[in-house]
């Protein structure tokens, strides 16, 4: 039994807004909250002039599967270091874009990160991504699954096979043991491996009569349909184009009144007929989300400096390899999905850098509903996920924001409205926006808060006026009821849980892509899946 004392507890999802507290935990879990007389603690944590949050959950983040080590054998000069020393607590910033296995889970967790959800997993490579999360220590993770420019899903649409399309995503997500729908430039991925892409949401892919709106408005029904505890989880078309704001629009419109989050928009929330007057466009963005409770997003902020950009949209990676003249890996995955790796680097001093800079913070500062807004860089694609303690300033101090707007191109703030934005972010807001609001939108009850009954997943901040420096090193940070971080420093390399869906309608769907499957495919469809004793930590997370 630990008893957590003392400290000022921020639990937005039980509405606890700085308090003092006690919270008891014994067998993994948090069994009580408040006073307990006739409990005894074999430990006492004094958390006194400390915050005290749940484990932080990230959505969205590219941490495993065979892009990211593609993007280290890419970048070798990335790799400053390889093992976080037990001896050093982290600061924001420190390290490599493409960290390891084991500096990922360490770096985390030393933030006070108990989850981390990696956002495109090929169905192909289902197997690898998970063993690379397995050996990733101490936080419990996830996957989406690759499904926007998959041949089975674009031949049923088609041919208007919408049932099978639901069979078909439930036998995909049991089989490599993902978490919701992925989609990535719908369509478009597909026209790329005819050496082409769509653009606009109306226009068909290369070889289907099929668009990417109606790919959309599919599959976000289809995600309801099955009550996949996550939406589908888009990746818009005409990412990093100017003028791509309206693409986005339309892409929220196309889903009606299902649900979808918008992943990354900071790289779709552009206007502009071109580089030269590319100019911000989240508050037309922000409006629809406001107006439309169905939909969420994450802000892909960038931060300044260098990193390594990675994605399933393969005709914007080559488009950023001929802008950037930097080296570019492609790979296609066969009947799926496509890769890109394009090192780059984000400078102050850059025109169109600033403005993406400042879209970032400009669309989760006009969100007006911090639940369905969430702080996110893409990492690495906008910057490395240890810079989050810088995002967190910046929301929550409009002079740190001044400061950095201070270092921009003058032209620059022609073409924002960051600095007319006054709001800041409380730290009740901070867990919303990093805790209580991603354990909701993945549908986690026992996960993201405090009370009674949710996993002792407890990080535990000491208070200090410079809050970059709060959030960059915990004090305490407990996983499964388990004191695994203290003093920032890592004790204990714990094996976290892998969560993953099963629908459960996939119903005789194999019968009708056994044919063209062991045609087309490398590998035979009885060797595709991931088995179910593949995953020594894996849970199944309810659907409906």
């Amino acid at each position: 039994m630990i008893r957590i004392t003392k400290g000022k507890v921020y639990d937005p999802i039980n509405g606890i807004n700085g308090k003092e507290l006690d919270i008891w935990v014994d067998g993994g879990k948090i069994v009580q909250v408040g006073d307990a007389p006739d409990l005894v603690a074999e430990r006492i944590i004094d958390a006194e002039g400390c915050i005290v949050m749940p484990g932080g959950i990230d959505i969205h983040s590219h941490i495993a599967g065979g892009k990211v080590n593609l993007g280290r054998k890419l970048r070798p000069e990335d790799h400053r270091k390889d093992v976080v020393p037990r001896t050093e607590t982290t600061r924001s910033g420190v390290g490599h874009s493409i960290p390891s296995t084991f500096v990922t889970g360490y770096r985390y967790a030393q933030m006070g990160y108990t989850m981390v959800m990696e956002a495109a997993m090929p169905p192909l490579t289902a197997k690898h991504t998970h063993e690379e999360l397995h050996d990733i220590p101490i936080i419990d993770k996830g996957s989406y699954t690759l499904m926007g420019n998959n041949h089975f899903i674009l031949k049923f649409i088609e041919k208007g096979e919408i049932e099978k399309v639901k069979s078909f995503i439930s036998w995909l997500l049991k089989t490599t043991k993902g978490y919701t729908i992925k989609i990535v430039n719908p369509c478009g991925v597909e026209s790329w491996k005819w050496g082409k892409n769509v653009e606009n949401i109306d226009q068909q892919a290369a070889d289907y009569a099929v668009t990417p709106r109606q790919l959309i408005s599919i599959l976000s029904q289809i995600a309801d349909e099955l009550g996949l505890p996550h939406s589908i989880h888009l990746h818009c078309n005409n990412i990093g184009v100017p003028g791509n704001y309206e693409t986005t629009v339309e892409s929220m419109k196309a889903t009606g009144t299902n649900r979808v989050h918008v992943t990354h928009a900071q790289f779709n929330s552009y206007g502009g007929k071109g580089w030269a007057d590319i100019h911000s466009k989240a508050r037309e963005v922000v409006e629809y989300v406001n107006e439309h409770p169905n939909v969420t997003f994450d802000a892909g902020q960038i931060v300044f400096g260098d990193t390594t950009t990675m994605t399933a949209d393969g005709p914007w990676q080559y488009r950023l390899y001929l802008l950037s003249g930097n080296k570019w890996v492609n790979a296609d995955v066969e009947m799926e999905t496509s890769a890109g790796i394009v090192p780059y680097t984000f400078r102050k001093k850059s025109l169109v850098n600033a403005v993406q800079w400042a879209i970032g913070l400009e669309l989760m500062l006009l969100a007006e509903d911090p639940w369905r807004a969430f702080m996110t860089t893409d990492h690495p694609n906008g910057g490395p996920f240890t810079f989050y303690p810088q995002i967190i300033k910046l929301l929550m101090s409009r002079a740190a924001r001044e400061e950095m707007i201070a270092q921009l191109p003058r032209r620059a703030l022609e073409r924002i409205s960051l600095p007319q934005i006054t709001r800041e972010y409380s730290l009740y807001e901070i867990a919303i926006i990093t805790r209580a609001a991603p354990s909701k939108l993945l549908g986690l009850h026992q996960k993201g808060h405090l009370g009674v009954g949710a996993d002792a997943d407890i990080a535990i901040y000491r208070e200090n006026p410079d809050v970059e420096k709060v959030f960059s090193s915990v004090q305490y940070l407990l996983k499964d009821g388990e004191v695994v971080v203290e003093n920032g420093i890592v004790l204990k390399s714990t094996s976290g849980r892998i969560l993953y869906v099963d629908p459960g309608e996939e119903g005789d769907i194999e019968e009708y892509i056994r044919e063209e499957f062991e045609k087309f495919y490398t590998v035979t469809l009885d060797g595709y899946g991931v088995p179910e004793n593949y995953l020594e930590r894996g849970e199944c997370v309810s659907c409906g």
